[in-house]
């Protein structure tokens, strides 16, 4: 039964279960996370309008590979971030954007972006990702992707929470994110910390 998170809650429903077909896999994908922002909707529905702009003040830019489009954001626009490929398929200014993967293979998705009013005075940033990861992406998903996309989703909420002059909560990376950051870098992974903090 699913129940509605609370506050800066995560929840990740991946079901874990890989079933196999003629040596294929597939594994149904729910991975949510959510940050509350004690600001008006206007001020964060202005992060997401900000998505892969020079001014981006929602991806966290210094620590991961930048987003980027073939133009500005609107329905239709492609591009991506890393080995991470999708295109615009829904968007709302300043209220929701929604991504339809196209790489790596076996991605078949989307992942999005919701603004919540919450209450007078307070938001919630919503990140979901819901798919089924096929063949080798089950392992790719489970290995390496997931944990990547974890933590790069909290750095989105500590940039957005930075930019709107909030104090950021950064969440520590793990030993096993740290090393798939020194390894997808080539060794030339930086700290977890805000320029001028």
């Amino acid at each position: 039964t699913c129940r509605t998170l609370q506050g800066n809650e995560y929840r990740d429903e991946s079901n874990g279960k890989m079933v196999f077909r003629v040596a294929s896999a597939s594994m149904k994908v729910l991975n949510i996370h959510q940050r509350e922002l004690p600001v008006a909707a206007k001020r964060v529905g202005s992060l997401i309008n900000s998505l892969a702009s020079p001014d981006d003040a929602l991806w966290p830019r210094q620590w991961w590979p930048r987003i980027a489009f073939d133009r500005p954001l609107s329905v239709g626009a492609s591009g991506g971030h890393g080995p991470i490929g999708y295109c615009i398929e829904e968007y709302r200014p300043g209220e929701s954007i929604r991504f339809r993967f196209l790489a790596p293979r076996g991605f078949d998705g989307f992942h999005r972006l919701d603004l919540v009013r919450e209450r007078e005075g307070a938001v919630i940033l919503r990140h979901t990702l819901q798919m089924t990861a096929r063949g080798l992406s089950t392992l790719w998903w489970s290995l390496a992707i997931r944990h990547v996309h974890d933590a790069l989703i909290e750095d989105a909420f500590a940039t957005a929470e930075r930019s709107l002059g909030l104090r950021p909560q950064l969440r520590s990376w793990s030993a096993w994110v740290k090393l798939l950051r020194w390894l997808m870098s080539g060794g030339r992974a930086g700290p977890q910390a805000f320029a001028n903090a």
